[in-house]
């Protein structure tokens, strides 16, 4: 290796990689400038690829040897893991050290929030993080028999494959799940229905694993009987039926715990069925309810708007501390499931007046804003797509003071986000449009080994003069 004007010469076919992507790829540059993304490579890694795609601006190609090797590589956990033929595709960074990418994700934040929208936080959060392991109580197994091998396979796609990967245990669900992973195997493999059952979705609770079967014809009795012996061999599963689509889907057999999770800060139960959405990892799900309450500031005579509430895992502990809730999410059956679970908690607690109204919340407006009320304090927490009109609703009101008519704006916003672009978007309305500025801002580490960026930011009301 010599020394060129720009730095080291590398061999020639050699790469030197300078970042990761969004995909969790290494990043690097041909001397002519074009830009090769590698799967399997850290930044500060010199390494060799075999390239799979040209395009004139860019190659995509996978890690085939590692000359210089960065400080954060680390031995994966999972033997399923990796670059080889038939490795899982469950997660993508389990070669990178917990600590650098929780540093990744906190940069891919910032980046976001300043190239897309020219918005730096006044604070960078500490980051949420906590176990890397076992900490995936969803998730979404798929099924198929194997002719050939005479088998069938339950997990993961292939990486970057329509293929079942042949795992035998998983290091990121609970250690109880991954130790049903070949039983399951089995089980499917007794079945009548060995081959029109595609899918089994996990959800768990404090003390149930609920397993939802999809199957694409009736079950015969025998198979039904198989399941029964199933949950009976082990205690902790419960057994849910799909025969179509999320609609259609039931309890086997009435009985034993619900499925729930606590939120014991907040003396909280919140119980759900196996295809509501609830958040993938329960550890930093109720560390992150207790950050967003405390950065959210609420007082005994605050009123709050939770936007895109869900079931009420924010609603119902700020129910236990502001003056009156308002929960608005964009269906009316998750509404009555909210108003089911408030109803729940406030039998065995004392909760503050809360009220849950349906609404499309991609089309929001001015007047409706204005419709719902002042509100002290605001709790935004949307899907991927962020929450965009809201925003714009919220800016212009503030460019048109008229419309007003008396209303008064969110004195504090905390946005949760699970898309750092569309928070980025969403932030540049508030910052230069709505009269706001970014206090804070950090990332929550939902998703170890993934590229997944989940994140918390704070929006006060600017003081400064217009």
């Amino acid at each position: 290796m010599t020394e060129g004007s720009d730095g080291p010469v590398l061999p020639e076919g050699w790469l030197a990689v300078d970042a990761l992507d969004l995909e969790a790829q290494g990043v690097a540059r041909r001397a002519d400038g074009k830009v090769v993304f590698v799967d399997g490579a850290l930044p500060f890694e010199q390494v060799s690829v075999a390239v799979h795609r040209r395009k004139n601006n860019w190659e995509q190609g996978t890690l085939t040897a590692v000359h210089r090797e960065s400080s954060q590589r680390v031995r994966p956990r999972c033997p399923h893991f990796g670059l080889h033929e038939g490795a899982c595709g469950g997660c993508k960074m389990q070669h990178l050290d917990g600590a650098a990418q929780v540093a990744m994700k906190q940069r891919v934040l910032e980046d976001n929030l300043w190239h897309l929208a020219k918005v730096r936080p006044d604070l960078v959060l500490r980051p949420i993080h906590g176990p890397d392991w076992n900490y995936r109580w969803r998730a979404r197994f798929s099924v198929r028999h194997v002719r050939k091998k005479g088998t069938v396979l339950v997990g993961f796609h292939e990486r970057k494959s329509r293929y079942v990967a042949d795992i035998r245990e998983c290091h990121v669900v609970p250690k109880a799940v991954s130790d049903l992973l070949l039983p399951l195997r089995a089980l499917i493999g007794s079945m009548d229905a060995i081959e029109t059952c595609p899918q089994i979705e996990l959800a768990c609770g404090d003390e149930v694993i609920a397993l939802v079967l999809r199957h694409l014809e009736p079950l015969s009795q025998g198979d039904l009987g198989l399941l029964r012996a199933f949950a009976q061999e082990h205690p902790h599963v419960q057994w849910w039926l799909q025969p179509k689509g999320p609609d259609t889907v039931h309890l086997l057999d009435e009985g034993g715990p619900p499925l729930a999770y606590a939120l014991p800060d907040y003396g909280i139960t919140m119980p759900f069925r196996p295809t509501d959405f609830t958040q993938v990892n329960p550890h930093i799900n109720r560390t992150l309810v207790s950050r967003a309450l405390r950065l959210l500031q609420v007082g005994p005579e605050d009123r709050v708007i939770d936007w895109f509430c869900g079931l009420g895992t924010f609603t119902l502990p700020l129910a236990t501390q502001a003056r009156e809730v308002l929960g608005i999410e964009g269906s009316e059956v998750l509404v009555a499931r909210s108003r089911e679970n408030y109803a729940g908690n406030r039998s065995r607690r004392e909760l503050a007046p809360t009220r849950f109204a349906a609404r499309n919340l991609f089309e929001m407006t001015p007047q409706q804003l204005v419709a719902d009320g002042v509100a002290d304090k605001w709790l935004v927490d949307p899907p991927r797509e962020g929450a965009f009109a809201l925003a714009k609703a919220l800016a212009d009101l503030h460019q048109q003071p008229e419309l007003a008519a008396g209303w008064t704006a969110p004195q504090r916003i905390v946005y949760v986000s699970c898309n750092p672009a569309t928070l980025a978007r969403d932030a540049g309305l508030l910052v230069h449009q709505a009269g706001y500025r970014c206090t804070a801002a950090g990332v929550v580490n939902m998703f170890p080994h993934t590229a997944h960026v989940e994140s918390i930011a704070v929006f006060e009301r600017s003081t400064d003069p217009e």
